[in-house]
């Protein structure tokens, strides 16, 4: 599937492609990590068109949800568990960056492990 959005997308890289909400694809993927699992549910929700959008908003939703649930897990252990909260907190805030960035470059960038899920479950909704 990411060879069929690469393709799509890279055909004209100058040319910016108009999203069903009308904004440039770019834009538009840098958004769905802007809030976390709350815009990339958001954008997997009202993006109809951009294949590259709803990666974005999917690999955001699967990001963010899955290091919001680990940083309130460790965060019910005394001590060890709130200093592992900071650090899934700082891990968060460079891959917020890092996705906002490649998005916004237009690049479809794949974090480890959860790209893949997140292409996934892409094919299974479009099935």
């Amino acid at each position: 599937m990411t060879e069929k959005i690469e393709e799509k997308h890279e055909s004209n890289p100058k040319l910016k492609k108009k999203t069903s909400l009308g904004l440039d694809e770019n834009v538009e993927g840098a958004l769905a990590y802007l809030l976390g699992f709350i815009t990339g549910i958001a954008f997997l929700l009202l993006e109809k068109e951009s294949d590259f959008v709803r990666f974005h908003a999917m690999q955001s939703t699967i990001v963010f949800l899955g290091l919001f649930i680990i940083d309130v897990i460790l965060r019910l252990i005394p001590f060890l568990g709130w200093l592992l909260g900071i650090l899934i907190s700082l891990i968060g805030l460079i891959v917020w960056i890092m996705g906002m960035i490649k998005a916004y470059q237009g690049e479809l960038y794949k974090f480890p492990i959860v790209g893949d899920i997140a292409e996934g479950q892409l094919e299974k909704m479009s099935i």
